[in-house]
């Protein structure tokens, strides 16, 4: 069969090539183009259905000499079953585990860091918040309102605008009998 005065094994061909170039721009150039909608309509799930589906229909326009729209159902449904066990088992789980390492503003209320550079009454300093994927170091003005020293430990009472809003903190303790 012949579209557009052209085999179908050579549109198979331009439409692998074309997807292919696509694929490597866009694993260049990802962080440029975000993409923020839904699953479904995401970049690279759309280009490797396009891979698949092209590479399929062209190997079997190629070798076999089955009907041109069984192969074009035969070659949807095998891009369809690939495309999904790529979401499901490697596109799902990379993005879950770059999320692990992100923290949010509001996670930081509560935690215990110590003062690194020294908080006056009415200015800013600095405070170091350890955790598990590393050292946090963020600005900080006193809660209270009275000067902190360096090497202090701090309570994190509250962030505004980016800035920890911090206590002096004092560890209670505990003797046994």
């Amino acid at each position: 069969m012949e579209v557009f005065n052209l085999p179908l094994e050579t549109i198979y061909l331009y439409g692998l090539i074309g997807a292919g170039i696509l694929t490597i721009l866009y694993v260049f150039f990802a962080d440029v183009a975000h993409f923020d909608g839904p699953d479904y309509l995401n970049p690279v799930i759309i280009l490797a259905f396009v891979t698949i589906f092209s590479a399929s229909g062209y190997l079997f326009e190629k070798i076999t000499s089955i009907h041109y729209l069984l192969i074009i159902g035969i070659s949807a449904l095998l891009a369809i079953i690939l495309v999904t066990f790529l979401n499901v088992f490697v596109l799902i789980p990379l993005s879950n585990a770059e999320e692990s390492l992100v923290y949010k503003e509001s996670d930081l209320r509560g935690r215990i860091g110590a003062v690194i550079t020294a908080i006056p009454s009415d200015g800013y300093g600095e405070v170091m918040i350890e955790s598990i994927s590393g050292r946090i170091a963020k600005p900080a003005t006193s809660f209270d309102r009275v000067p902190i020293e360096n090497g202090t430990k701090v309570l994190v009472v509250d962030i505004k605008d980016g800035v920890l809003l911090v206590s002096s903190h004092q560890e209670v303790e505990t003797y046994l009998l």
